[in-house]
């Protein structure tokens, strides 16, 4: 059993910056890949970012390469995202979700487990 609670989500103009934090409690974080996702009024959820248990691998969706990274502290049982200018088409409400790894350090976009309650990203023009 793993919860997941997100923090960070608010207000931003575009071109500024904004910090998502998911904290983990239950089960360790370690061996647990983890992404980010985001669902928009009337559009369907979407991978965002993802990130292996170690950190060496990520993935991103090609809307926010260059602009997004994620990252992790396992020591923390903490994963990041760092939205740097944030575009109004990234306003969403973004989940943090996880999955159990084991021994396969690599990144899904797929078949997560666990999920946090979100945190709403509103960017303004």
């Amino acid at each position: 059993q793993v919860q997941l609670v997100e923090s960070g989500g608010g207000l931003v103009q575009a071109g500024g910056s904004l910090r998502l934090s998911c904290a983990a409690s239950g089960r360790s974080a370690s061996r647990y890949g983890m992404a980010w996702f985001r669902q928009a009024p009337g559009k369907e959820r979407e991978f965002v970012a993802g990130i292996s248990w170690s950190g060496v691998n990520t993935d991103y969706v090609d809307s926010v390469k260059a602009r997004f990274t994620i990252s992790r502290d396992n020591a923390k049982n903490t994963v990041y995202l760092q939205m740097n200018t944030p575009k109004p088409e990234d306003t969403a409400i973004y989940y943090c979700a996880a999955v159990f790894r084991g021994s396969m350090n690599y990144v899904t976009r797929t078949g997560y487990d666990y999920w946090g309650q979100g945190t709403q990203v509103t960017v303004s023009s």
